[in-house]
């Protein structure tokens, strides 16, 4: 099963049991989102990636550049650990985990979650790629994929026991649109997925076919 097939799935779960209240809710926040400049800021194909250095969930350092030196890099940024689309696009990129590594390519991942956080997610779902930590959205931010939450929605997070700044370690309520990147071993983009719409996201195997690609 595709990750496309997987999240259509979920989706047609929701519609089972509709909650006009939520539904509205996230209508007013994904209005809000779109009159943003992300799609026209956010990097793109040709532009060159920031380097970085990131902890992961055992708090190890990762820093870019180093693992360009071995191949293409799949870099994808998620909202964290509580999105459950997020969640599928995790497991889906760990399914294709073996097929990245036969292509030389390295798969992480990105959000603003603590590494704590990011340390529950990676043990509960079993994934053993690296899952980093991007305080403050400050990576994010370099490829301009960073918005703040309508406060509607923030309030019905909390209403839920969700919040999402604590869980980031920030007052802040920001987050990172789901984006995916493939990066050459010079640092440039070769591929890139923006989406305003928190249900889209990139098909791993797709993403592997263009790194592998290189």
């Amino acid at each position: 099963m595709t990750l496309l097939d997987e999240t259509q799935a979920f989706i047609e779960k929701g519609k089972a049991n509709p909650n006009p209240v939520l539904a509205a809710i996230y209508a007013k926040a994904a209005e809000e989102l779109a009159t943003s400049d992300i799609l026209e800021k956010a990097l793109r194909d040709g532009d060159s990636a920031p380097m970085f250095e990131l902890p992961d969930a055992s708090g190890k350092m990762v820093r870019l550049a180093d693992v360009l030196e071995s191949g293409p890099v799949i870099v994808s940024f998620y909202r964290g650990s509580w999105c459950p689309f997020c969640n599928l696009e995790l497991r889906a990129m760990q399914r294709e985990l073996e097929s990245a590594k036969a292509a030389g390519v390295t798969l992480m991942a990105i959000s603003p979650n603590k590494p704590d956080e990011s340390l529950t997610l990676v043990e509960k779902h079993e994934l053993t790629f690296p899952v980093l930590s991007d305080d403050d959205n400050l990576v994010a931010k370099k490829f301009n994929l960073v918005f703040k939450m309508e406060q509607g929605l923030v309030d019905r997070y909390l209403e839920d026991g969700r919040n999402i700044a604590e869980m980031n370690g920030s007052e802040k309520w920001e987050l990172p649109v789901p984006a995916t990147y493939v990066i050459d071993t010079s640092g440039v983009i070769r591929y890139a997925f923006v989406s305003l719409n928190h249900r889209e996201r990139a098909e791993p195997s797709d993403v592997i076919a263009v790194a592998a690609s290189l």
